[in-house]
């Protein structure tokens, strides 16, 4: 599992506590940038310190979310990894059903999914609900796919596919990404219903330009040969 965690606290613990009641998750992953505060860093440091086989921590070396998540790619381990917050905007407690869903296609990509019939958005507002679900609409339909959320960065990976997968992005764009190249490789996805809920703590690191670079990936993929996303 990797954990991105800048400066969140309260739901960094919450988010560590209901994963490490998960039995079906192996190592958590702490990823750690430059503009991690002090206390996040300690509440990570001490969860490696208590448990050395189920916790690592990573200092990132690339920059912004994306490149914090394609370094962590290249360290997983196991037959998956798992892609989700520390700020609770991807509710840990919908895990195990990601999980099982994983169990049932093992080659897939299972995706949580906030427009799925029992899913929801919570606090997004109306204008960007509606622009996200007309983003949504749109690439759904030039990927010829059914799905109906496709940039929610909540997702369980077959490890062997992120790791042959050829990563672009650094910003949060790299959450689109990581669906589109699969879908232009062939890869099945599975979407899961999930609820999101906006953080209560820390200050979101996505840049006002990102919605451009989301949309310049998804068309870029797309116009690519189905090989062309390997390395």
């Amino acid at each position: 599992m990797i954990l991105p965690a800048i400066d969140e606290t309260d739901a960094l613990r919450e988010t560590v506590t209901v994963v490490g009641a998960c039995d079906r998750v192996g190592d958590v992953l702490f990823v750690l940038g430059p503009r991690t505060t002090a206390e996040t860093r300690a509440i990570c440091e001490a969860c490696v310190a208590a448990a050395p086989e189920r916790y690592r921590l990573h200092d990132q070396r690339l920059p912004g979310l994306g490149g914090a998540v394609r370094e962590a790619f290249a360290l997983a381990r196991g037959s998956h990894v798992v892609l989700m917050a520390s700020d609770l905007e991807t509710d840990p407690r919908l895990l195990p059903a990601l999980l099982e869903a994983a169990a049932r296609a093992p080659e897939a990509v299972v995706t949580a999914s906030r427009w799925r019939s029992g899913g929801g958005l919570h606090g997004y507002g109306r204008a960007r609900t509606l622009a996200n679900g007309a983003f949504q609409r749109v690439f759904a339909a030039l990927y010829g796919v059914p799905l109906q959320d496709l940039t929610y960065g909540y997702r369980v990976f077959p490890t062997p596919l992120v790791q042959r997968l050829r990563w672009e992005e650094l910003g949060h764009a790299l959450l689109f990404e990581t669906l589109v190249k699969p879908l232009r490789a062939g890869v099945e996805v599975v979407e899961v219903p999930a609820v999101w809920r906006p953080r209560t703590e820390g200050r979101s690191s996505a840049h006002a330009l990102a919605p451009l670079a989301y949309l310049r990936i998804g068309l870029r993929v797309r116009l690519r040969a189905p090989t062309a996303v390997f390395l």
